[in-house]
């Protein structure tokens, strides 16, 4: 597909359907996350390739903002072969089908893996995963590994 900038993130299986906001790099070099004030909201990193172009896309989101469950409180339970819609700009919808779902710790993160291209389009969603503590946080991050499976 011809790069276009997604609008919408759809995963029937989990029930969401969250608008996308376009984020970068934090001063640290990490990509940036949506605001947490919206609970259903996740953001395309604007770095990477756009949904359903050749290369990887990588769209972010919340487990949890102050105010509760926010848009991918229920990632963990996506399984293999659940369909992942991204409408785009230009009218067209990148579908993907999700081939694996790991949670990697934070200090072992394949970042290459995770973000590296394959040769075909791809997706990637990630958020934090593991377990959690109020002083450290999320031990890992939560990954949605899915390829391009239709165009619509």
């Amino acid at each position: 597909m011809p790069p276009s900038p997604p609008l919408l993130i759809e995963i029937a299986s989990i029930g969401v359907q969250a608008k996308l906001v376009r984020v970068g790099l934090t001063d640290k070099g990490w990509i940036d996350a949506p605001t947490d004030k919206e609970r259903n909201l996740a953001a395309w990193y604007d770095g990477s390739s756009t949904p359903g172009a050749e290369g990887t896309s990588v769209i972010v989101g919340h487990v949890d903002v102050p105010t509760g469950p926010a848009v991918f409180y229920d990632l963990a339970t996506v399984r293999k072969g659940a369909v992942i819609r991204v409408p785009r700009e230009d009218g067209s919808t990148a579908v993907f089908t999700v081939y694996a779902v790991q949670v990697f710790g934070k200090k072992d993160f394949p970042a290459e893996r995770v973000y590296g291209g394959t040769g075909v389009p791809e997706l990637r969603i990630v958020t934090v995963g593991g377990s959690y503590d109020k002083q450290n946080g999320y031990t890992g991050n939560l990954v949605t590994f899915a390829r391009l499976s239709a165009v619509e």
